[in-house]
């Protein structure tokens, strides 16, 4: 064996020349990187995934101030559209009768009404149960359907008379029944500013400002 020959190789391997084996273990400096960017990717996904899971269950913090605007004049919108549903003078019959002593009064109050969109049914003198015995303006009577339904609307037209309903009553048509304190109906303006107020949507006390949408 060679004194050059390293111990332990036995003979196995002979130096000559300017080259010589290995005796060192090989470097893992390769592989350390590797996993240091395997791990530095692993944690970036992991960061991003939660970030993904917050965004679905907040909504994502994303939506701006113009986009929840948007939303806003949506439910504002939506709640301006949704007015009283109330029938018009057309779908309304109207049967006028007269308490009073005066002639004539009737008739004349039944053309006036039947000018502003009413149908008119019966025109006449008052029943022994009203006649003489309103001291009124008048009596508006109907059906107890006729409560939130067609009496706000005819009791526009006398804003002052009594409104009443009868549980026994069939049919859907109304009574005006007018009294010695009766002067005329409501001004036709009144009359119909009135109605238009009563079909609007009601507007909350603690609405918020209108937004330009």
């Amino acid at each position: 064996m060679s004194m050059l020959t390293p111990p332990g190789m036995g003979g196995k391997y002979r130096i000559t020349g300017d080259k010589y084996p290995r005796m060192s273990p090989p470097r893992r400096r390769g592989r350390l990187t590797l996993a240091a960017v395997a791990s530095v990717a692993a944690l970036g996904l992991l960061g991003w995934g939660t970030l993904q899971l917050i965004d679905v269950f907040t909504d994502g913090g994303k939506k701006t101030s113009a986009a929840r605007a948007k939303d806003g004049c949506r439910t504002d919108k939506a709640a301006a559209t949704h007015a009283r549903v109330l029938p018009g003078p057309g779908q309304i019959t109207v049967n006028v009768y007269n308490a009073t002593e005066r002639t004539g009064l009737a008739k004349e109050t039944a053309d006036q009404l039947k000018k502003r969109g009413f149908r008119i049914g019966d025109v006449g003198n008052a029943s022994k149960e009203f006649d003489k015995k309103v001291k009124g303006t008048g009596v508006l009577l109907g059906p107890s359907t006729a409560t939130n339904t067609s009496l706000p609307v005819l009791a526009t037209q006398l804003a002052d008379a009594e409104r009443r309903t009868d549980a026994g009553r069939k049919g859907a048509v109304l009574d005006l029944i007018l009294g010695d304190a009766f002067k005329g109906l409501t001004s036709q303006a009144t009359a119909d500013h009135a109605l238009a107020a009563l079909t609007a949507p009601a507007a909350s006390p603690s609405a918020s400002p209108k937004k330009n949408c």
